[in-house]
């Protein structure tokens, strides 16, 4: 208030600039000298000095318009993005209770489910399984190949898209790739389900289904070969055989006059690709040449 009479005081004539100005060093003294210098370029009353002072005031203090900007459709993409990660970061941290284990090519990976049963898991292959679920429901998906120690306890049930597989307690082995499957029991008994028929496997007996075809095929092993990085087969065709090279090799595989339903019986190492190559090639009377990650297989009379 004393700011403002001495504003008037000062228009008036009764207080001089440099009093002013050292009164209230911070005042914006060249818009007031104009607003003071018009003021008098008319005879007025001292009233309009004090309308002098208000549109000073109104002048230095102006209120600010607040402009609410319109987000336009980039801006509204970026805000649905952001919505959409803590929507599904809160998903996966709340509600999903899924644990996955997966192997990569040339991978084998060995874990233990909840219930102390133990997985190895060959290369290329996916199990999954709901945790919160399993002390009263031990079900699990597999896509690809394993070996299974089950502890025992409640039914264990392994589910693939060819075909069910429960047992109690036991060890076996589940292999399920494309236009192949195979149960192969190791210990105990598996009960397998498949197109609605069921049949048990006791110890040395497999179950396998290859391009549809139903098979029963005894073995004697203690182990599944793959455990010791050997890939070993029975009567079972070329392709199959091929897609074993590529996912234990990290390679392609293209053939030229080559039977790929001829069958196979055999095995081949994880270690070294050249005698693997040589070990299913020299039987089956074909040859092989690498390029890069390319192997072609040739017959003989092709070369």
């Amino acid at each position: 208030m004393n700011k403002e009479n001495n504003i008037l005081k000062w228009f008036n004539g009764e207080i001089s600039v440099n009093d002013i100005k050292k009164m209230h060093s911070d005042t914006d003294f060249e818009t007031l000298e104009r607003i003071g210098f018009y003021s008098k370029q008319i005879d007025v009353p001292k009233i309009d000095a004090q309308k002098a002072l208000e549109e000073f005031k109104v002048k230095k203090l102006p209120k600010k318009e607040v402009k609410v900007k319109a987000l336009n459709f980039k801006t509204w993409q970026k805000v649905a993005a952001v919505l959409l990660v803590m929507i599904t970061s809160s998903y996966f941290l709340f509600f999903n209770n899924n644990k996955s284990f997966q192997t990569q090519i040339a991978q084998t990976k060995t874990f233990n489910l909840p219930d102390n049963s133990e997985v190895i898991l060959n290369a290329q292959s996916k199990l999954t399984y709901n945790k919160k679920d399993w002390k009263k429901n031990r079900s699990l998906t597999l896509d690809g190949e394993a070996f299974f120690k089950v502890s025992k306890g409640e039914k264990f049930t392994v589910n693939t898209d060819l075909g069910m597989v429960q047992v109690l307690g036991t060890q076996f082995n589940v292999k399920e790739r494309a236009y192949y499957f195979e149960v192969q029991c190791y210990e105990g008994k598996v009960s397998v389900t498949y197109n609605a028929e069921t049949v048990v496997l006791t110890q040395g007996k497999s179950f396998r289904v290859i391009n549809g075809t139903i098979e029963a095929v005894d073995f004697n092993s203690e182990n599944p070969s793959w455990l010791f990085k050997e890939s070993s087969f029975d009567r079972v065709p070329l392709r199959q055989v091929m897609d074993e090279l590529e996912r234990q090799y990290d390679i392609v595989i293209e053939t030229e006059n080559v039977d790929l339903t001829q069958v196979f019986s055999g095995s081949f190492t994880h270690d070294d690709k050249n005698i693997a190559l040589q070990s299913v090639t020299i039987p089956l009377k074909l040859s092989y040449r690498i390029e890069g990650k390319k192997v072609l297989l040739y017959s003989y009379e092709a070369n």
